[in-house]
């Protein structure tokens, strides 16, 4: 049994980890001159799995912020080109979210971006140790998902 001690340190260690895997893939998003951050990353990511283009609404739950983030980053991305407001065909009070070819484009490059960022970061370790963590990873994600599969490292 661990200790509240030791838990604790592990906690602290996780946010570090996250802090500097955010540091890292804003580097690297940076280099590659896309113009876009990491919110905004996360944003054309969640778009891309959804099979038909989705409402802000759904975009805010999936991201777990309120609707007003979600019109914000749209609002930037829009701007950009990577993303454009469609009507809903059923409902033209209804706003869907779909992405651009320049959107599919930058897609292509953030997953770039990530990969590197995930080599700098995972350097150190064996493919051994990278087994490892990746399991230790999906036990912690499919805990707090429920279980339900939430262990979806594409995201």
């Amino acid at each position: 049994m661990t200790s509240p001690d030791s838990d604790g340190l592990l906690a602290e260690q996780l946010l570090r980890l996250t802090r500097r895997v955010h540091r890292i893939q804003k580097h690297h998003l940076e280099r590659r001159g896309l113009g876009i951050t990491p919110a905004q990353s996360r944003l054309l990511r969640v778009l891309a799995h959804y099979g038909s283009p989705p409402r802000m609404a759904d975009l805010a739950e999936r991201l777990e912020v309120v609707p007003r983030a979600v019109t914000t980053l749209v609002d930037g991305l829009e701007a950009a080109g990577k993303v454009r407001r469609a009507p809903d065909p059923a409902n033209r009070r209804v706003t869907r979210i779909e992405l651009t070819d320049d959107g599919r484009k930058a897609l292509r490059e953030l997953r770039g971006a990530r990969r590197s960022a995930a080599e700098e970061i995972l350097a150190p370790l064996t493919d051994e140790q990278r087994k490892v963590l990746g399991g230790l990873l999906d036990t912690l994600v499919e805990t707090e998902a429920g279980g339900n599969g939430g262990g979806n490292r594409s995201e």
